[in-house]
């Protein structure tokens, strides 16, 4: 039973064909130029922005995973989430195809971040949160009037794998310790910042998927249950690296001000919500059920310096 990835190329994509491995050998990687991360994977090169595409590329599967990320420009989410979700909830319905949706919690605002779990209500506080609650939205109301099979799979902020260039933690910590450069962080690094580790989280959705009974829930994905702050995540990641562990905080109106030169900084600061007071993200629903033990934040760090490390003398040596 075909299993597909639409948005096979990023992070995401990466490690959770590597998981899907253990359930199937029928995985068909979708994304514009998709590439083998297992042997036996069928490559189809198709435009989701296209709806026809979408279409095409959901028939035959038994299960549609959706671990795309369109450009982190709120411009770019209005023009494309809402049309494009509509497009693979349809198809799935037509093809009869079970969704697994890899989702964050952009639709979780204001203080409801202190405590994130399933329960967490609907309540966008920023542009992208409101694109992102109202793609929840179309899930769940076709999960509830037009049979869709779906879950919604959610993840806090990300690193490990792949993950870089899509990963605030390792663009504010690892990128300027490995350079003998000052960490940074957002607004406050005495507060509790949860993170989730790649490989756990696409191996948990690949659990998801090949679960029946997940179906037709929201879950979050597994983290270490741990409670570290932003300075703690830090110190971390500098015993990895021999660095010490010296750090400046951006504050909120820094952020603000840099957008105006830095485009990324522009994007990132209406998030700020989610650094400037607690943010704790509870995967006990899955770890309860799954008897799941998440790897803890100290080993996913190690594993990653370890994994980046292996890269840059890759790229070094060529």
């Amino acid at each position: 039973m075909k299993q597909t990835i639409l948005g096979a190329g990023g992070a995401i994509g990466i490690e959770l064909a590597k998981a899907l491995s253990e359930y199937t050998t029928d995985i068909r990687l979708v994304s514009r130029n998709p590439r083998k991360v297992n042997q036996t994977d069928t490559l189809y090169p198709a435009d989701l922005t296209k709806k026809e595409d979408v279409f095409k590329a959901v028939e035959g599967s038994y299960i549609t995973y959706v671990a795309i990320g369109f450009a982190y420009k709120t411009s770019a989410w209005k023009e494309n989430w809402i049309p494009f979700i509509q497009n693979v909830v349809d198809a799935c319905i037509k093809h009869n195809s079970k969704l697994v949706f890899f989702d964050n919690v952009y639709a979780i605002g204001g203080n409801n971040v202190n405590h994130i779990t399933e329960n967490s209500p609907i309540s966008p506080t920023s542009k992208k949160g409101e694109i992102r609650a109202e793609v929840d939205r179309i899930i769940l109301k076709n999960v509830e009037t037009n049979n869709l099979q779906a879950i919604i799979a959610r993840s806090p902020d990300f690193f490990g794998g792949t993950a870089r260039q899509s990963s605030v933690i390792m663009n504010l910590v690892y990128d300027n310790l490995i350079k003998d450069k000052k960490a940074q962080w957002f607004c406050n690094a005495k507060l509790v910042h949860s993170m989730g580790y790649v490989p756990e989280l696409a191996k948990g959705t690949a659990m998801l998927g090949n679960t029946p009974e997940a179906y037709n829930q929201i879950w979050n994905l597994p983290t270490d249950p741990e409670r570290i702050t932003g300075e703690e995540w830090i110190n971390l990641f500098a015993k990895e690296l021999g660095k010490e562990n010296k750090f400046t905080v951006l504050p909120n109106w820094m952020v603000k001000g840099l957008g105006l030169i830095v485009p990324v900084m522009k994007e990132l600061a209406e998030m700020n919500y989610q650094y400037d007071r607690e943010y704790y993200f509870d995967s006990s629903k899955f770890n309860d059920y799954f008897k799941f033990t998440p790897i803890t934040h100290a080993v996913a760090v190690k594993q990653a310096v370890l994994q980046m490390n292996d890269n840059n003398e890759k790229t070094t040596t060529r």
